[in-house]
């Protein structure tokens, strides 16, 4: 009788934590009970940080790829501006695809590694899928809707856009949800599915429409000369220079109402940058106008005794009045 004890008491495919113990101990119920106890648990670790490591390398290799592809873009281009955009949303749903599938690896090995026969569960995975097709659509046209959304170029993270329920400035992007943040600073959540239109104010170019009311009594030719003055000192400005990239426009007289003449101003601007450019053409219009002497329209209220004649306002044009009781 051989004094070696042998190891036909482990099957070939169980972990060294049966043979080492059936080693030391030379019991078959030790070395079974270790499996369950040592080896298995260490091999599910080791499957999990396999897998967190694939992950992370996955991750920051998208990274890399990212960070090359923003750094051979020309600086200061909108084409560029708008492929770096397109790019980080890119690799948003790399990371996420690559998420997907590592999670799903892992843990088919862990059943394997449990004990658990995967060939049914890896056979049984089409008729599965159309299973939780029907029953859950929701999810699916999520999915679809946003690789629709992604390969189309739709909006891409750091685009400002209007989804219907909400609007504001996109911070992530996946296939199931959008993730943006409105100018108060509210986080929302909106389902692709769900998004049955979209509003880009970022894409190329984008536009400032200014509305300037002016008071009756101003001559039209000289309010409009200003306007243009005014828009072409700032189409001239260093400091916006590749901000607004276009001469802006005074398009006339926009519409004729009982307080005044609202006279329109347009202003291509690079995108993002309509909000700013606005506001600072309507200081720079205010500050010209008062120098200029134009007088913008205000309310008035003139009272009057029954029969008095209606004075004209400080607008040139008749002034607003409350009911006046004529009775003697």
């Amino acid at each position: 009788m051989s004094l070696v004890p042998t190891y036909d008491e482990c099957d070939p495919d169980q972990s060294y934590a049966c043979r080492a113990v059936f080693r030391l101990t030379d019991n078959e119920s030790l070395a079974d009970v270790a499996v369950w106890l040592i080896g298995k648990p260490l091999s599910i670790a080791l499957l999990f940080v396999l897998g967190f490591s694939a992950r992370w390398l996955i991750h920051r290799f998208v990274d890399r790829l990212v960070r090359q592809a923003e750094s051979r873009e020309t600086a200061g281009s909108l084409v560029a501006s708008r492929r770096v955009q397109r790019v980080r949303t890119m690799g948003s749903l790399l990371k996420s695809i690559a998420t997907g599938l590592i999670t799903t690896i892992v843990l088919i090995m862990t059943i394997a590694e449990l004990g658990y026969n995967v060939a049914p569960l890896l056979a049984s995975a089409g008729i599965v899928g159309v299973a939780l097709g029907f029953g859950a659509q929701s999810l699916v046209k999520d999915f679809l809707s946003g690789i629709f959304m992604i390969f189309e170029d739709q909006y891409g993270v750091g685009d400002v856009v209007d989804v219907g329920e909400a609007s504001g400035t996109i911070e992530a992007v996946s296939l199931r949800v959008t993730r943006l943040r409105d100018t108060e600073g509210t986080v929302w959540y909106v389902r692709n599915g769900e998004i049955l239109r979209v509003g880009n104010m970022s894409q190329n170019w984008a536009r400032t429409v200014l509305d300037v009311a002016v008071a009756y009594s101003e001559d039209l030719v000289k309010v409009r000369r200003v306007l243009r003055e005014v828009a072409h000192d700032m189409w001239e400005d260093d400091e916006f220079r590749g901000i607004v990239i276009e001469e802006p426009e005074v398009w006339g007289v926009q519409s004729v109402g009982p307080d005044g003449v609202v006279l329109r101003v347009a202003v291509k601007t690079a995108p993002q940058q309509q909000w700013a450019v606005g506001r600072e053409l309507r200081q720079r219009i205010k500050a010209r106008f008062d120098y200029a002497g134009i007088e913008v329209p205000y309310p008035e209220w003139v009272t009057r005794q029954p029969g008095q004649a209606v004075p004209s306002g400080a607008n040139g044009a008749p002034s607003r009045e409350p009911d006046a009781d004529v009775h003697p």
